[in-house]
């Protein structure tokens, strides 16, 4: 199975709680459509566009910062808002 988490992110989260809810509104909508129907059953992106994503952000060497994840969750419910 693919990895979806990036480390150290739960950690930054426990201590910036603030960084929770922008992640998950964020992770929500990630997930693949019809998530339900296959397992693993948990809305997950679709592991293709996953992998363009982590490219696209981090480059070939696919680490990313966990304050990276945050600021980026948090302009994603930004640009939400204006809609």
């Amino acid at each position: 199975m693919r990895t979806y988490w990036t480390p150290g992110l739960a950690r930054y989260l426990l201590r910036h709680p603030s960084g929770i809810a922008p992640v998950a509104r964020a992770g929500w909508r990630l997930r693949r459509a019809g998530w339900w129907r296959r397992p693993p059953f948990l809305p997950l992106p679709a592991p293709s566009y996953w992998e363009f994503r982590l490219t696209t952000v981090a480059g070939a060497s696919k680490k990313i910062d966990p304050r990276e994840v945050v600021a980026a969750a948090k302009w994603s419910v930004r640009q939400r808002v204006g809609e």
